[in-house]
């Protein structure tokens, strides 16, 4: 009993939204030309937080993913998150952002449509929590350098979480893992090039 509420407890505090905010905030006090100005933080926090974690709320009030229960509130948080890296990604077209937050938006962004194209398009079970958690632990250790390696910790609980619950199998863990991996990589090439050649 206590081993299955630890596990939902894991769960529920590593969600992609509560792990984007983390990755915002400790950047924001970590790496202050990330963001350049409160501004870019809140919209980030808008647009990476906000918006996916509304999926949750407004699931039972939708009755196309309310009849579909958890794989409706699955589908619906992929499609709300999607929705906020699109918005994240335009607006950083309108404003000056420093590479590093643009590269945060793209790797969102890259991640979400690979998920999308993965589970609806080629219907590959890809785990979109596995995905949320490496996605800002591996963006972390980009910035931030090897000492938050610790972070894998948090992606390894989040494995035995999702493991213990039946919720993915191990493949569907990976396969959400490196998703943002090689998102993160696409966007750090596109980002650095672009400047390179400006």
């Amino acid at each position: 009993m206590f081993k299955q509420q630890l596990a939902k407890f894991i769960r529920v505090i590593t969600v992609p939204p509560i792990m984007a905010l983390m990755l915002l905030v400790v950047l924001y006090f970590t790496k202050q030309d990330v963001f350049g100005n409160t501004l870019n933080l809140v919209l980030a926090i808008a647009f990476l937080v906000a918006l996916p974690f509304l999926a949750y709320p407004i699931q039972p009030l939708i009755p196309y993913f309310r009849k579909k229960g958890r794989e409706g509130q699955r589908s619906l948080a992929m499609w709300m998150s999607s929705l906020g890296y699109i918005c994240g990604l335009s607006t950083a077209i309108f404003l000056p952002v420093s590479k590093y937050l643009l590269i945060i938006y793209l790797t969102y962004l890259f991640s979400g449509i690979s998920l999308v194209l993965l589970n609806k398009v080629f219907k590959v079970k890809a785990s979109g929590h596995a995905c949320g958690v490496a996605g800002p632990i591996f963006s972390l250790i980009y910035f931030l350098g090897p000492w938050v390696l610790f972070g894998i910790l948090i992606l390894a609980a989040v494995y035995w979480a999702s493991l213990s619950m039946k919720r993915h199998d191990k493949a569907e863990l990976l396969i959400g893992t490196t998703v943002p991996t090689y998102a993160l990589l696409l966007a750090f090439l596109i980002v650095i090039g672009y400047h390179s050649i400006g």
